[in-house]
């Protein structure tokens, strides 16, 4: 997608701190961390969000955890991570390409973010 900023990443039209990258995956340093350490992992072809995973293009997902394993070790996070997908307006998804947060360095809460209350 051309208009697509994580799509113009893994083209390497934007420069980005890389922490892994293959064939089919990119994983770069957020620009606003919300842990010490903070990536996004983004499958080079655009897939617009976790709601449009098909059979023929989820292999992707299960490489992308494949590559989290791997920067995990290689970044001595033994004490744990957590991996973070937003899909959808609701689900504060805010660029219309499907990644996954990586965080870690931190001890993290439950839930990520305080209840809200219904409106009465």
């Amino acid at each position: 997608m051309s208009d697509c900023i994580f799509c113009k990443i893994a083209a390497g039209e934007i420069p980005s701190t890389k922490v892994y990258e293959d064939e089919a995956v990119l994983a770069f340093r957020d620009l606003d961390p919300q842990a010490p350490f903070h990536v996004l992992l983004i499958p080079k072809e655009h897939i617009a969000s976790a709601a449009e995973i098909t059979p023929e293009n989820s292999g992707v997902v299960a490489h992308i955890f494949e590559a989290a394993a791997k920067i995990a070790r290689e970044q001595g996070l033994e004490k744990g991570f957590r991996i973070v997908n937003n899909c959808g307006e609701d689900g504060m998804q805010s660029v219309q390409h499907l990644h996954f947060h990586m965080l870690a360095g931190q001890k993290m809460g439950w839930p990520p973010f305080p209840p809200q209350k219904e409106a009465e």
